[in-house]
């Protein structure tokens, strides 16, 4: 019977030096402090060195699209510019989303929300029997192309505490093209701008630039002299000499080699 040696520096009968295993467990130990500090020096770094995008890039990137101003809001044109291309049959199917709390028939009740027939240059929160707001009791006016346009973009930015929960249509071109269809469903539909308001002016300053540039053209061709051949043979002075000279008889001087 052989006994079991009790002696720590064996284990399963092979002798273990006990520094050897102090200084690897050394080494890991460093090891793995090593790496939390890098780790730890990567978040700092990063969040002491965070760069933000510039305002204006020093080079355009093609196909890579300029970013919304600080509010995240895009700038849009007049509603005019919109409603001058406006299609009241695309008006229609965007204001199906809008058919489930209103209606837009002639003689048509109130629902969730105010039936909407003649709403065009109808005064706000006016329809008899319903329940308005008082965010929107207190607009005044009628519902102009403007005005709907405004409140069908974001109706708690038009009217901070709206009872009306739609988030709005974000698209100008699907604003306009509701209000196209919602001023068709009236008795007397109002005339839709047929031109943005800037073109009419933009094309006469356009014009009046083309004929002062004319005019000016034509002043200077007048009053510029036309020389000829012989009278530059004549008189070599201030006139064209050297290798461009014309080549003409009588005078040497204008004579080309």
């Amino acid at each position: 019977m052989v006994e079991r040696n009790e002696d720590p520096h064996f284990e399963d009968g092979h002798r273990v030096s006990g520094g050897v295993k102090d200084r690897t467990n050394t080494i890991v130990g460093w090891a793995l402090f090593a790496g939390i500090c890098a780790l730890g020096f990567s978040v700092v770094s990063g969040e002491y060195f965070h760069s933000e995008r510039p305002e204006k890039m020093g080079y355009t990137v093609e196909g890579v699209e300029e970013e919304a101003s600080a509010d995240g809001a895009v700038a849009e044109k007049p509603a005019a510019f919109y409603l001058a291309s406006a299609d009241a049959q695309k008006g229609a199917e965007v204001f199906k989303k809008c058919g489930a709390c209103h209606s837009d028939q002639k003689g048509g009740p109130n629902q969730i929300g105010p039936q909407l027939w003649g709403v065009i240059g109808r005064p706000v929160a006016s329809e008899a029997g319903f329940s308005y707001s008082d965010a929107l009791k207190g607009k005044s006016g009628p519902w102009t192309f403007d005005e709907l346009f405004a409140w069908l973009k974001s109706p708690k930015a038009y009217a901070p505490g709206t009872k009306m929960t739609f988030a709005g249509l974000s698209k100008p071109e699907d604003r306009a093209n509701v209000i196209a269809y919602l001023n068709s469903q009236s008795d007397s539909p109002q005339k839709l701008p047929t031109a943005p308001a800037e073109a009419p002016a933009a094309a006469a300053g356009t014009d009046a630039d083309a004929k002062a540039g004319a005019n000016t053209k034509g002043e200077g061709a007048a009053k510029q002299p036309v020389v000829t051949e012989g009278q530059a043979a004549a008189n070599p002075k201030g006139t064209v000499g050297g290798d461009a000279a014309p080549s003409v008889t009588g005078n040497s001087a204008q004579t080309k080699k």
